[in-house]
C-alpha cells in the first residue's frame, strides 16, 4: 500500500491540475476512502497550502486562485516517452504504482501545452502494454528501492530471504541489477552463501540493510540476460539439442530466450534446453515453420515421428 505522504502529494498534483475536484473522485484517484481524504486535506493546509472547500452534496476542493507550484518542464518528446513508461508501470507489479502515476500524469498535464495534452491523454486512455500480470507482488517498494540503489553504488547488503518452500535465509548479497520478468521482479547478482551468481524474488526479500562493503560489477553485466539464462538451464529429466534450420532472428520469434539457449553457427542456430515431456517438446518442433535437426536425444525423433504419424492420420481424416 502507498504511503500516506505519497497519495497527500498524489491529492496535490490532482488539485493542481484539475483546479476542482469533489472529494469522492479525488478519493477514487488515490485509492482511499472520503474520511481518510478529509485527513489528507487537513495535512496539506498544515503545510501552507491554500485551499478552499465547497460544502454540501455537490461539494468540491480546489485550490485558492493563483496558487501554482514550480513546473517541471518536459520537452514534447519526454513526456509523450513518459506517459508511455507510465502505462506500462502499472503492469509491473509495484505496489505503489497507483497513486504515483496518478501523481505523475497531473504534473505532467499540468506543465503541457493543449495540443500535447490531448496526445497524452489519449495515450493513457487507449494504449495497452501487453506485459504478463504480476503473478507476485511486493508488500512495498522498499526492497526494489534498496537494490536498485545497493546496485547503482555497488554496495553489499545484507537481506532476509525466503524460499519457495518457506525457508527463511539471511544473506550477504552484491546485487548487480535487478530485472522483470513473467510477471514477477528478481534481483541478480552474487550470493555470499552459496558462492555464486543466484536470483532472488523481491516479493520474498525481506528487509535489506545497506552494508559498508563494496563490490564490483563484472563489466557488461546484464541483469535480464543473467536471469533468462538460469531459468533456461535448470535440469530438466532430458537435455535437448537442435540445429534449427534459421537465422537468429528467425529463432527467437519461434523460441524466446526464457525457452532455452539460442547460438549461431555454421548452419543455422543451435537451440540447448530440457524438458521433462518429450512430447510435448515434439509438438513445438511441429510447429515450425523451418527445418531443424535433432542432435539429442534420440527419443525425441522418436516422439517426433509418433507426433507426425498423428497429424498425418488428422489430415486424412479431415479429407474424407
Amino acid at each position: 500500500m502507498a504511503k500516506p505522504t505519497t497519495r497527500v502529494l498524489a491529492v496535490l498534483d490532482l488539485l493542481q491540475s484539475h483546479g476542482r475536484m469533489s472529494g469522492p473522485e479525488l478519493a477514487r484517484r488515490v485509492g482511499v476512502d472520503v474520511r481518510t481524504l478529509r485527513r489528507y486535506i487537513v495535512m496539506l493546509e498544515d503545510l501552507g497550502i491554500p485551499l478552499t472547500t465547497e460544502r454540501g452534496r455537490h461539494g468540491a476542493y480546489m485550490l485558492v486562485a493563483g496558487f501554482r507550484l514550480p513546473p517541471m518542464m518536459f520537452t514534447n518528446d519526454e513526456a509523450v516517452a513518459l506517459s508511455v513508461g507510465m502505462v506500462a508501470a502499472r503492469g509491473l507489479g509495484l505496489a505503489e504504482a497507483a497513486p504515483a502515476v496518478e501523481s505523475a500524469q497531473a504534473k505532467l498535464a499540468r506543465v503541457m501545452p493543449d495540443g500535447l495534452k490531448r496526445h497524452v491523454r489519449a495515450i493513457a486512455d487507449t494504449v495497452k502494454v501487453d506485459l504478463l500480470p504480476a503473478s507476485s507482488t511486493p508488500g512495498s517498494n522498499a526492497a526494489l528501492i534498496a537494490l536498485t540503489g545497493a546496485a547503482q553504488a555497488q554496495r553489499s547488503v545484507s537481506m532476509g530471504y525466503d524460499s519457495a518452500a518457506g525457508a527463511h535465509t539471511e544473506r550477504e548479497f552484491d546485487p548487480y541489477g535487478l530485472a522483470w520478468r513473467a510477471g514477477a521482479w528478481y534481483a541478480v547478482g552474487m550470493c555470499h552463501l552459496r558462492h555464486g551468481l543466484r536470483s532472488f524474488r523481491l516479493d520474498r526479500v525481506g528487509e535489506v540493510r545497506l552494508l559498508d562493503q563494496a563490490f564490483r560489477r563484472p563489466p557488461g553485466f546484464d541483469a535480464l540476460d543473467q536471469l533468462q539464462r538460469s531459468i533456461a538451464t535448470i535440469p530438466h529429466a532430458h537435455a535437448i539439442e537442435v540445429l534449427l534450420h534459421a537465422d537468429l532472428p528467425t529463432a527467437r520469434k519461434a523460441f524466446s530466450l526464457a525457452f532455452g539457449l539460442l547460438e549461431p553457427v555454421p548452419g543455422g542456430v543451435l537451440l540447448r534446453t530440457g524438458a521433462d515431456d518429450l512430447g510435448w517438446f515434439a509438438r513445438q518442433l511441429a510447429g515450425l515453420s523451418f527445418g531443424f535437426e535433432i542432435h539429442a536425444p534420440a527419443a525425441l525423433r522418436t516422439e517426433l515421428a509418433r507426433c507426425a504419424t498423428r497429424l498425418r492420420g488428422l489430415a486424412r481424416a479431415r479429407r474424407r
